[in-house]
């Protein structure tokens, strides 16, 4: 990590190549932001959409980018709260899953429309967009990976190639949504974060937004096993 935190730095300032990267804090995006940040001098751009969690993935974020030497700017979308009653943005119960249910796809499409925000990558991309323009950066960086994509359907493979096709024809510069994570799953992304020292331990996955993990929603059993899987060891302190 440390050797990671140098080199960048160190070039940051050599580095004519520009990024905007889309970081939530969560596993996928920081393992996505590290890959790129060594080589381009990324923006890192945090959404505060209204969900539980908003502190926590700012917080996490702003350390992120302070760890790879990163711009960080959080934008607040207030209104996205409002649409869709998503368990994320509203008072309904986020769903809790058992480990053994995370490979049942009845189930996991069930609870990922109960967290679904209406059109959430599409307006975060589009946003993405604009600053990229306007920065003259040449990528936008994106945590979106196979295991997420099995439900939902923002972070397929199907969608990257989409979205990057609708750039070809909506935008005046050469701009290209990059997800180096597009086909793997947790445990590959969590293993390639510990090899080139992606700062894991300060990443945040939870949904409900306290400050520990409550290692029972969706998303904290996800970290939990791929940790395990990966043979890494989770520095995450959960509740459960």
């Amino acid at each position: 990590m440390q050797q990671l935190k140098r080199l960048i730095k160190e070039n940051h300032m050599e580095k004519s190549k520009k990024a905007i990267s889309i970081l939530s804090g969560g596993l996928d995006s920081t393992v996505a932001t590290s890959i790129l940040a060594k080589d381009y001098n990324a923006h890192a751009i945090t959404f505060d959409y209204g969900q539980r969690s908003a502190g926590m993935e700012i917080k996490s974020s702003k350390a992120i980018c302070e760890k790879l030497g990163m711009e960080h700017t959080v934008i607040e979308l207030p209104w996205l709260a409002q649409l869709g009653g998503s368990a994320l943005t509203s008072s309904e119960e986020v769903p809790k899953l058992e480990m053994d249910e995370l490979d049942d796809k009845e189930i996991c499409d069930e609870t990922a429309r109960k967290v679904w925000v209406p059109g959430r990558n599409v307006v975060f991309s589009s946003i993405a967009l604009s600053f990229a323009e306007a920065e003259k950066a040449e990528k936008i960086i994106v945590g979106w990976d196979f295991e997420e994509a099995a439900t939902f359907p923002d972070n397929s493979k199907e969608f990257l190639d989409a979205f990057n096709n609708l750039l070809k024809i909506g935008s005046l510069e050469d701009i290209q949504i990059d997800a180096p994570l597009i086909q793997m799953d947790k445990k590959e992304i969590v293993k390639l974060g510990d090899d080139i020292g992606a700062p894991l331990d300060i990443s945040y996955s939870c949904y409900m937004g306290d400050k520990w993990h409550c290692g029972v929603c969706e998303s904290c059993m996800r970290r939990k096993r791929a940790f395990e899987l990966a043979g890494v060891v989770d520095r995450t302190k959960y509740l459960e």
